[in-house]
């Protein structure tokens, strides 16, 4: 306590005494035991109320002991039951976990991985991934500016995340227990097939397959591509020990439209092991028309690379770039991006008011903003000469297709002339614009849709920053192309417009997110935040039925179907309100990534510990692996000076004592016939 305090307590004192003394003891007639009694009551009523009203701080200090964090992270994945690991990885962790000499030096902690991490003492042995990059990234943001050890029970096959070689802190050792049998078997393994989505009716397609040996002798396998009883390619491959890996390129027809489900399998008169990882089923969907679309420009500039590389991340839409004097029919596209156009489009302009193909108008400095007024009836220009910088707004409120927010906000500004852009008729507004902090009210991404024609107009060049960037924030260009794709995929289309829209994909493998996302729309084609939207989803080959709800997310409905077998599915999602209903199908390929290993990885386990300074111990290792970490001097409990400091005011018992003494000396007063 201060100085101060300490002489305000002692005047509290001193008060609180003379107030007693002078009501009770020196106007007292008679100075009986009662008087000093009801006295004493006052003097610590008084002296209790006084403390509260100088609220003194009470400071206390408490020792407390810090013992360094030990995770152990168990491997919760199928392999692992896969490898018939699960009991001996249950045993090693109760061993590591229930040590007392580890619980005395160390705050032992359980965590378990798949595809996700969690903390627990439970295990089950059923993940469908594994992930060990989420582990250290987890314990990264658990353990901040700690010094601590890690104990990794797993066998190290890795089927999602990035590497975890280097995902660890180097500072902080892993100790790997690497479980499952380290036995070297003769095993063949598909490990990956590179094959798209699609592909055109009456063209080939690429298959790209890596096959992989594992053995200690000279062998020959076949690999096939079969489709039902139909066998479409079969290549004999010879494996050895120094020749353990091998690419397969093949071409295979699309002669049947539809999604077309396909095997590859490798053979071998050999005995193995595992036979699981010998085949892989894939699907390609083949489609018997293309997307084409037309850049049409008088000038060179990077936004037309950014825009066909995104445009044609889709197999389905195939971009020509020509200049605008050099066009000689429109009927061969089916999408026009007119950019920065000027007097030099009229031809175009005009052509195009008898061809009706839809347009994509991007602006910028070079654009003739006098000569787009009297080319189309959706914006009106009113533009100087100077230049000026537009960041962009995302209205959640867009409703002509599903449109996810990718960080426009965040996104470098495009550069136009300034000037006023307003809008004429029915118009929907994607993006609009402001400069710097300031909102235009004006758009700067817009859609029209008039008698069956649609536009689409970006105000302002440089939108290949924008492709940039997202990959700067995302490590990918996906989310940029898909967004370019649901503005071709607008424009390509002059469907009426649906009150049910659903998006999915045709084909799904099996462990994957199975996502089905919809949109429904009123009369009024805005967006229903009250719609009840439900799924049904039928495996055609046994006809049982499962129900979902949709659930509402930003601007859709989103139902996940993940658990669901291999196998194909036909669904009904259903509006209950208006009983509008949208059908479809998709497939689901039998695949379990799991399965696919047959040893535990142990040059990668042995890696990570080199990486980190520690160690990695086979499952018979673990008393050794116990009395490391035990002897390990740089783990030691730290012990904490903690300050308490707590006002006096908070002390709700000060307050209770008072009032128990003002009704004691009221009660001696009433019963004595002082009152």
């Amino acid at each position: 306590m201060t100085t101060n305090t300490l002489l305000l307590l002692l005047l509290s004192l001193l008060i609180a005494g003379g107030l007693s003394f002078f009501q009770y003891i020196y106007k007292a007639k008679n100075k009986s035991r009662v008087g000093w009694f009801l006295a004493f009551l006052r003097f610590l009523s008084i002296f209790g109320i006084l403390l509260l009203l100088i609220n003194p701080i009470v400071t206390k200090n408490t020792l407390e002991t810090v013992k360094t964090p030990l995770p152990i992270v168990v491997d919760n994945s199928s392999s692992i039951s896969f490898l018939n690991a699960n009991e001996k990885a249950l045993e090693l962790y109760k061993k590591i976990q229930s040590n007392s000499d580890l619980q005395e030096k160390f705050d032992v902690q359980s965590y378990q991985f798949s595809d996700d991490f969690e903390l627990t003492e439970a295990f089950d042995f059923k993940g469908t991934q594994t992930n060990i990059d989420v582990v250290a990234k987890n314990l990264k943001n658990i353990y901040k500016n700690a010094i601590y050890p890690t104990v990794l029970i797993s066998d190290g096959n890795q089927t999602s995340g990035n590497d975890y070689v280097y995902s660890f802190d180097a500072v902080n050792k892993v100790y790997p227990v690497i479980v499952g049998d380290t036995t070297t078997f003769l095993d063949f393994k598909i490990n990956q097939l590179n094959v798209n989505k699609y592909a055109f009716h009456k063209n080939k397609f690429p298959v790209e397959a890596f096959l992989q040996y594992s053995g200690t002798k000279s062998v020959t396998a076949d690999f096939v591509i079969s489709q039902g009883n139909s066998v479409f390619s079969k290549q004999s491959i010879t494996f050895s020990p120094s020749k353990k890996t091998a690419t397969v390129n093949i071409l295979l027809p699309a002669d049947k439209i539809g999604l077309q489900v396909f095997k590859a399998t490798i053979l071998s008169k050999e005995k193995e092991k595992n036979t699981y990882n010998n085949t892989k089923n894939f699907a390609v969907e083949v489609i018997d028309q293309k997307t084409n679309i037309a850049i049409i420009s008088a000038i060179n500039h990077p936004d037309l690379g950014a825009m066909k590389r995104a445009i044609e991340s889709n197999v389905q839409r195939k971009v020509t770039i020509v200049k605008s004097n050099e066009i000689k029919t429109l009927q061969d596209y089916n999408v026009l991006i007119l950019y920065q156009p000027t007097t030099e489009f009229k031809t175009i302009f005009e052509n195009n008011k008898v061809a009706g193909i839809n347009t994509f108008i991007i602006t910028g400095n070079n654009t003739d903003f006098n000569f787009l007024n009297q080319q189309q009836d959706n914006l009106n220009f009113k533009m100087s000469g100077q230049k000026e910088d537009y960041l962009s707004i995302f209205n959640g409120q867009f409703n002509l297709f599903a449109a996810d927010n990718i960080g426009f906000e965040n996104l470098p500004p495009l550069q136009n002339a300034f000037g006023t852009v307003t809008t004429k008729g029915a118009v929907s507004v994607l993006l609009s614009s402001k400069i710097r902090s300031i909102d235009t009210n004006s758009p700067l991404l817009a859609f029209a849709e008039n008698q069956g024609k649609r536009a689409a107009y970006l105000l302002g060049e440089n939108s290949w920053k924008w492709r940039l960037q997202t990959h700067v924030n995302n490590q990918s260009f996906e989310k940029y192309d898909v967004f370019i794709e649901k503005i071709i995929q607008f424009l390509a289309s002059n469907n009426s417009k649906k009150s049910l829209v659903v998006e999915h994909e045709s084909f799904y493998n099996s462990g994957e997110a199975i996502e089905i996302t919809a949109q429904f729309f009123n009369k009024n084609y805005e967006f229903d935040e009250k719609a009840r939207l439900t799924i049904a989803v039928t495996n055609t080959k046994n006809k049982q039925t499962k129900n979902y709800d949709l659930l509402k997310g930003n601007n859709s409905y989103k139902v996940n179907l993940d658990g669901l077998k291999a196998g194909s599915y036909a669904f009904t999602v259903k509006e209950l309100n208006s009983k509008t209903t949208y059908s479809s199908n998709f497939e689901i390929l039998d695949f379990n990534i799991e399965k696919q290993f047959v040893n535990p990885d142990v040059e990668k386990l042995t890696q990570l510990a080199t990486q980190t300074q520690g160690k990695a111990f086979f499952t018979d290792q673990v008393d050794v692996l116990i009395k490391t970490l035990f002897e390990n001097d740089e783990y030691k409990a730290i012990e904490k000076n903690i300050v308490t400091k707590t006002p006096l005011i908070d002390w709700i018992w000060l307050l209770v004592l008072i009032s128990f003494l003002l009704a004691t000396e009221w009660f001696v007063r009433k019963y004595n016939g002082l009152l």
